[in-house]
């Protein structure tokens, strides 16, 4: 119903209608939350929600029972448990083309400092789509389960997971006194047929995909819900556990085996980028084959030692990468070109489509990148487009379909106003983005800044979308982040608001109350400064230790002839943009304000060193890499440096404590040498490690 057409409403037919909107919102809200089987977009339900608040805006007497606004989601949301994972869960980074495996190849074998002639093997396993879980096993019984979460946190399921046949309550003899085994939920394709045939039968709706179906089974708050589905697992990875792995990924996987459980085959030892090549190939052509389904291949170097020696890089191994299918794509129209503000004041345009299936997903919207990309596709409203889910994730339009069609629109015309604000948005030389100008007084920026600050990588903040966070700001109840600390205040009168309840802002305050201690690598991160991001903020927090010797360290960066500025700059893969970014944001005097405001009301944790430092002789020394290493490569020296407690900078300064210099050092060493930096050849880093 068009909104102008709510004001010839009588006063029983707007009831009506509220109470069939609120009821097709709930149905919404347990599909999205509670079975993951979504039916419409984000967008579409976005609208449908807007519908309803308006509808009640011109009628605020007329309140449905169910009213969707005293609703957070659906019960499954706080249904859970949390559970702290002992070692992070972990995602995988993605490998689109053959050339990105050759390079994953490559880029192993520099860090390990391997020449071509060394074995450097893999194993090759299909990347099951379901969800990711990990098993808590304690003398050999089952005594826990959780889902990934956001890698550190995940929800509780252990009652669902014990109804699982392929999920053993004891492992088979011998076993390690506690560990931890991860693997998938899933449901085999002639499973979820059946599945769905049955719920057709009951009236209900099918599930989208076998994915969302197995998702949606196993968070289900009635574990006799659970046990009714299908549902199956894979084991494939060890997490935490108190005994010494097997020497290599293929013996873990024989020994995974042998506790129980059942492996994601079939699976190949692989000797080289080729065998990797020809195994994706074959899986590719077995993918519709298989009785599950697979959106990839995943390749793990095959050597344990070797896979502690690489590590891992922000929030995902060296030793592993996901080989992704290519996308599957479709047709549409494309309807509009909408702008969204960022929090940086980025205009980014996002496409309207017409709905479409593309890879058992609903796609109603798609990335366009920035006006570039628009014109270099010569996108118009109007056109007939193909998309594609990136990584079978993003949507993404590949390309005009009849781009010679002499029937098509105008070109677009790319904004050069904010569209929340009216300030002018510039695009600065060399730059792809275009930005607002208008900072502070922008409600999309503000608005956006405040949803990064709660958002789950920085404070983590549960109960504050962006519906709420918009909400909060434009009646001027949150302007910054501080505010948020102080809602308390405003408890009896957010209760007595529309939309708004006992219930929900109880839940709210409590959500916030529990975020006032948090470590400072979230906490440089949740402040959202440009070009800091959660990889950038761990390398501050790393090096400054606290957020009081990070401040006045930003402080005395201003002068850039000064010691601070060249530390900052020095900081390895921190150069002089992104601390043009840091310095900026501290010279704002209303940021030191904030940052003054946020200590008194919040626990800013120092940053937490790895247990090992504390044996270590190089924890809290500053060391700088130049020249060539034989015995391992630059990146793997870093990487170890770091793992002992060390500070590795890019230059060399007063405060360097030890130059390793490889052959042809260089420059460096000479000025080592200058300012009486001890300088260590190969051999003297390598006895350091050893001792």
């Amino acid at each position: 119903m068009p909104r102008d057409l709510f004001s010839i409403l009588s006063e029983s037919e707007a009831a009506a209608a509220l109470q069939d909107m609120a009821r097709e919102i709930a149905r919404h809200d347990v599909l999205y939350h509670q079975k993951d089987v979504p039916e419409i977009s984000d967008a579409a339900y976005d609208a449908l929600l807007q519908k309803y608040r308006d509808l009640r805006a011109r009628f605020p007497h007329l309140k449905p029972a169910d009213d969707p606004e005293e609703r957070v989601g659906a019960p499954l949301a706080s249904g859970f448990a949390k559970v702290a994972h002992d070692l992070p869960m972990l995602s995988l980074a993605n490998a689109f083309t053959e050339t990105d495996v050759t390079e994953f190849v490559a880029r192993i074998r520099r860090f390990l400092n391997w020449p071509d002639e060394s074995p450097l093997s893999f194993m090759a396993e299909p990347k099951i789509d379901g969800l990711s879980c990990s098993l808590r096993y304690e003398k050999g019984a089952l005594v826990g389960a959780a889902t990934r979460g956001d890698g550190r946190m995940g929800e509780n399921i252990t009652a669902n997971v014990c109804t699982m046949a392929d999920i053993p309550t004891q492992l088979n003899a011998p076993f390690p006194d506690r560990l931890d085994i991860r693997g998938e939920i899933y449901i085999n394709r002639a499973d979820f047929i059946g599945l769905n045939r049955a719920r057709e039968i009951e009236g209900e709706l099918p599930f989208a995909n076998p994915r969302n179906a197995a998702a949606g089974s196993v968070r289900q708050l009635d574990p006799t819900i659970s046990a009714k589905r299908p549902l199956r697992f894979f084991a494939y990875a060890l997490g935490a556990c108190s005994e010494a792995m097997p020497e290599s990924q293929h013996a873990l996987r024989a020994q995974i085996a042998a506790w129980g459980f059942r492996l994601n085959e079939p699976a190949r030892l692989c000797m080289n980028p080729d065998d990797l090549l020809d195994f994706y190939h074959f899986m590719g052509s077995q993918r519709h084959s298989l009785p599950f389904d697979i959106d990839g291949v995943v390749y793990k170097v095959n050597d344990r030692v070797a896979q502690e020696r690489l590590g891992f890089v922000s929030r995902s191994p060296r030793w592993a990468i996901a080989h992704k299918f290519e996308a599957e794509q479709a047709e549409t129209r494309l309807t509009a070109i909408g702008i969204q503000v960022g929090r940086t004041g980025a205009l980014t345009p996002v496409a309207e489509l017409e709905p479409v299936t593309v890879g058992g997903v609903v796609v109603s919207r798609a990335t366009l990148h920035n006006e570039d990309e628009i014109a270099r596709k010569d996108i118009r409203v109007g056109d007939f487009v193909r998309i594609q889910r990136a990584g079978d994730v993003i949507p993404q339009i590949i390309g005009v379909i009849d781009a010679q069609s002499p029937t098509r629109g105008d070109p677009f015309v790319f904004p050069t106003h904010c569209p929340d604000c009216g300030s002018l948005a510039l695009r600065e030389e060399g730059m792809a983005v275009r930005r607002c100008t208008g900072g502070l007084i922008c409600p999309a920026q503000a608005v956006e800044r405040l949803r990064h600050f709660v958002s789950r990588l920085a404070f983590n903040i549960e109960g504050l979308g962006e519906e709420r966070v918009r909400e909060l700001w434009q009646d001027n109840l949150v302007r910054s982040p501080v505010d948020l600390f102080d809602l308390q205040r405003h408890a009896a009168a957010l209760q007595k608001r529309e939309g708004w309840g006992e219930k929900s802002v109880t839940k709210l305050l409590a959500a916030i109350e529990g975020r006032r201690v948090i470590a400072l690598d979230r906490f440089i991160y949740a402040l959202g400064i440009p070009q800091i991001g959660e990889a950038t903020a761990k390398l501050l927090a790393r090096h400054y230790g606290t957020c009081g010797t990070w401040r006045t360290a930003m402080h005395a960066a201003d002068n850039p002839e000064s010691p601070a500025r060249r530390e900052l700059e020095s900081i390895d893969q921190i150069g002089p943009l992104i601390a043009r970014d840091l310095i900026g944001f501290f010279q704002e005097a209303h940021n030191t304000d904030i940052l003054d405001a946020l200590e008194q009301r919040v626990t800013i944790q120092p940053y937490e060193k790895p247990t090992v430092e504390s044996t270590s002789p190089l924890t809290g020394k500053t060391i700088v890499f130049t020249g060539t290493l034989t015995g391992m490569s630059r990146a793997e020296a870093k990487a170890k440096a770091e793992s002992l407690g060390a500070k590795v900078a890019a230059s060399v300064s007063p405060k360097t404590d030890y130059l390793v210099a490889g052959a042809d050092a260089g420059s460096k060493a000479d000025k080592a040498r200058i300012l009486g930096v001890e300088v260590l050849d190969e051999a003297a880093w390598l006895g350091i490690l050893e001792s």
